[in-house]
């Protein structure tokens, strides 16, 4: 059994999915504003938020997620946005949101989408990884860059570690939503995005990367720098 916190001000909307939530065998705390959201996460940590982007008061989805991150940096999040919302959709994932769902939703596919996240989020008996002073260890959950840990999301983590395992192939970011995210389908802009972020913490020059290469019109791949 696991802890959802439902972060939305809409009353209707929070009762829905909560019922969904329990229903699939989810305990659920439910808050309706930013500040109710961080003070439930400190007081128990859940294991997954769903989030909406847009939030009464002066703490909106975009700075909740934020700060959570900074606390809580393997928290899966999901983040609900409103259809159409691209900008804000990618502002979500740029700050560390792992999934998003958009409004209007069906409550099954939401409950479809916390529950793949749950299983990607649980460790794993995989062997470490290690490539261009980076180890990763799946069963902890842990990873390193020359023995410094690295803050890595959930999605952060699946990306890198899958990357690692196929050195040298060029991966479609079709082929990376599929084994990260566990879509068949979605917007590829989402990946694009954990890529930048990702970059961000594994790169010693992010702009100009030399572990994670662009192949363009394909997708990306894995280069271990070559030495001499």
């Amino acid at each position: 059994m696991h802890h959802i916190l439902v972060v939305d001000d809409d009353p209707t909307v929070a009762e829905v999915v909560t019922g969904y939530l329990q229903r699939a065998g989810h305990t659920v705390t439910h808050a309706a504003t930013g500040e109710a959201a961080l003070a439930e996460a400190d007081r128990r940590r859940p294991d997954l938020v769903v989030l909406d982007l847009m939030l009464p008061g002066g703490i909106d989805g975009i700075d909740v997620c934020r700060a959570l991150r900074a606390t809580h940096d393997r928290l899966p999040v999901i983040m609900l946005t409103a259809r159409g919302d691209e900008e804000d959709r990618i502002l979500g994932l740029e700050v560390g949101a792992d999934d998003y769902v958009t409004k209007p939703f069906s409550p099954r596919e939401l409950v479809l989408r916390v529950d793949s996240v749950l299983r990607r989020s649980a460790p794993t008996s995989a062997p470490p990884l290690r490539a261009a002073g980076l180890a990763l260890d799946p069963t902890a959950r842990r990873a390193t860059k020359n023995g410094t840990d690295l803050a890595l999301t959930l999605r952060e983590f699946g990306l890198l570690a899958f990357l690692l395992r196929h050195p040298g192939r060029a991966c479609t970011r079709e082929e990376l939503m599929r084994e990260v995210w566990g879509w068949d389908f979605g917007d590829v802009s989402t990946v694009t995005v954990h890529v930048r972020r990702l970059r961000a913490k594994i790169e010693d020059d992010p702009a100009n990367p030399a572990l994670i290469r662009t192949v363009w019109g394909v997708g990306y791949r894995f280069e271990e720098p070559r030495h001499g």
